[in-house]
């Protein structure tokens, strides 16, 4: 009697087992995304429309637009504000706001801004906020100066009423529709968001900004309710602050991969994964998962793009298709899962990103925009070749040892 009643206990665990298994087995990697964010407490919001800006001049025209179109402020947060023409002209414009009565509230990175070959100057940064132009400095580098190097604020954030936002991968610069002489075109990836993910976006940009000034940046004027957008999309806004969510980016990218079904795609500028990410493309890709990834052949930063290489060609040697991209330069931080979902943002798949530096990322739940840059990354293609099996070999002694040491220095990259 013992034995029976042992048996049938044991028969109904096992049937429990598999129908939990089975529920797991059948629930779609955007759904598991959508579970992870919520049990990390990110918002998940309906109702939002979001328009893909593909180039340079698509992001400034329609931003600029916007920036005309503004009646109560327009916050910026930017790595940083190159000194050329694209940046003379937005601050002329938003000059102009200011006189027309609009509250005009920009910060930039202080280390972003050292570290581009024509950075805002002192005379400037005074002489601009003399038109009535809020400009901060976000950390200001002081003696002794190494304090200052992480964290950074690389985000790209631009709220406008608290109707539209912009975020993505660009800064402002002239090499974003003109790009770089001896590199050739810069790629990216930016976008125009309308809904009640705005707020979401807002909110970081006022977190920041109170850390910068002190000035706390709340109430209806700033964070107006919303009605729902035709477009409908389901957004999630990822933070990475520093000191309060210093896990949260990466841990996007390893649940993406852990959650891939059927097909993985990604572009990212400098692609030498930190060891839980490297772990998690490796699993999918032994999992069958058809991980395919575009790598830019030339960097805008030296060491970088054989560091890149070197871990694609491990990676491929494991299964993955990648490519290295001969178009110019792809700075584009984007990824596509099942045809399900993506994520655009300012994190790139390195350590100054997911370890030290404040980013943002937006998930996508939507088949509409995941297609449109699944269809970027296979027009991407066309400008690339395939990582063959004995590519690395075909490299000099030098570049070689320049992707194993770019690869030695993953943890400080």
């Amino acid at each position: 009697m013992i034995r029976i009643y042992l048996q049938f206990i044991i028969a109904v665990f096992l049937l429990f087992c598999t129908n939990t298994l089975s529920a797991q087995e059948r629930m779609s990697s955007d759904s598991v995304m959508a579970k992870h964010l919520r049990q990390r407490g990110i918002n998940i919001t309906d109702g939002n429309s979001v328009q893909l800006l593909t180039s340079g001049h698509d992001k400034f025209v329609d931003m600029f637009e916007e920036v005309r179109k503004a009646k109560k402020f327009i916050h910026l947060e930017y790595f940083n504000f190159r000194n050329d023409s694209i940046a003379g002209l937005l601050f002329d414009l938003l000059a102009q706001k200011v006189k027309e009565g609009v509250e005009v509230r920009a910060l930039y990175d202080a280390f972003g801004n050292s570290s581009n070959n024509k950075p805002i100057k002192p005379a400037m940064h005074d002489s601009i906020r003399g038109l009535g132009i809020n400009l901060v400095q976000f950390d200001p580098i002081k003696f002794p100066w190494i304090n200052h190097i992480v964290p950074r604020d690389h985000r790209k954030i631009v709220v406008i009423d608290g109707k539209v936002a912009y975020t993505g991968g660009m800064n402002v610069a002239d090499y974003y529709i003109e790009g770089i002489e001896g590199i050739g075109d810069w790629h990216d990836m930016h976008m125009h968001i309308e809904g009640p993910a705005v707020n979401d976006l807002h909110e970081i940009f006022a977190r920041m900004w109170e850390m910068a000034t002190g000035e706390i940046i709340a109430g209806e004027k700033y964070f107006p309710s919303y009605i729902p957008s035709l477009d409908n999309q389901r957004l999630a806004i990822v933070d990475r602050h520093a000191h309060k969510t210093p896990d949260s980016i990466r841990d996007l990218f390893i649940t993406m991969l852990n959650s891939a079904q059927h097909k993985v795609l990604l572009i990212n500028p400098y692609f030498v994964p930190t060891h839980k990410v490297r772990k998690a493309l490796k699993q999918a890709i032994d999992r069958g998962i058809d991980v395919q990834i575009l790598l830019s052949a030339k960097s805008d930063i030296p060491l970088t793009p054989e560091a890149s290489h070197y871990v694609g060609n491990n990676l491929a040697k494991r299964g993955a298709k990648v490519y290295l991209f001969h178009g110019g330069f792809h700075h584009t931080k984007i990824m596509m899962v099942d045809d399900l979902y993506c994520t655009v943002g300012s994190s790139n798949l390195d350590s100054r990103s997911l370890r030290c530096d404040y980013e943002v990322n937006t998930v996508i739940f939507s088949k509409k925009t995941t297609k449109e840059l699944t269809d970027l990354f296979n027009e991407q293609l066309k400008s690339s070749t395939q990582m063959e099996k004995g590519y690395w070999k075909t490299r000099s002694v030098g570049k070689q040892f320049q992707g194993w040491f770019g690869n030695f220095l993953t943890p400080w990259l």
